[in-house]
C-alpha cells in the first residue's frame, strides 16, 4: 500500500510540476511583451517569482523525493529504462533551473530571447514528458 501512495504521490506533483513548467516560458514572452519599468512588468515578474516559489520549487523538490524512493524501492536502478527516464529528468531539472535563472534576468531588465525563441523552448516539457511517459510505460530495454 506504501508503494501505491508513493507513486499516486510522484504522479500528482509531477504534474504540478509540468504545468509549471509549461506556464513559466509562456508567462516570459508576455511578460517581454510589456515595456520595462511599466507597472505591467511588475505583474508579470511577481507573477513569475510566486509560480516559481510556490509551484515549481516545491514540485521539483517532492517529485524527486518521491521518485528517488520508488526507485530504491522497486531496484530501478538497474533497469535501463530507467537510466534514460533519468536522463531526461535531468535535462528537465536543468530547464527549469534555467527558467528560474531568466526570471533572474528579466528581474535585472535583460531580455536576453525572443518570443519566438521563448515559445519554441516552451516545447521541452512535452517532449521530455512523452519520452518519460514511453519508458515508464514501455519499458523498451
Amino acid at each position: 500500500m506504501t508503494y501505491l501512495w508513493l507513486k499516486a504521490g510522484h504522479i500528482i506533483f509531477v504534474i504540478f510540476w509540468m504545468a509549471g513548467l509549461f506556464m513559466l516560458p509562456r508567462y516570459f514572452v508576455y511578460h517581454q511583451e510589456a515595456p520595462e519599468g511599466s507597472a505591467e512588468n511588475a505583474l508579470w515578474l511577481e507573477r513569475e517569482g510566486k509560480l516559481l516559489k510556490i509551484i515549481l520549487w516545491p514540485s521539483l523538490v517532492v517529485s524527486w523525493v518521491l521518485g528517488l524512493t520508488l526507485a530504491i524501492s522497486t531496484g530501478a536502478f538497474s533497469q535501463g529504462w530507467f537510466h534514460a527516464k533519468l536522463a531526461v529528468v535531468l535535462i528537465l531539472t536543468a530547464y527549469h533551473v534555467w527558467l528560474a535563472g531568466y526570471h533572474a534576468a528579466l528581474k535585472q531588465g535583460q531580455r536576453k530571447l525572443s518570443g519566438k525563441k521563448l515559445r519554441i523552448l516552451n516545447e521541452v516539457p512535452g517532449i521530455a514528458a512523452a519520452v518519460i511517459v514511453i519508458m515508464v510505460v514501455l519499458r523498451p530495454f
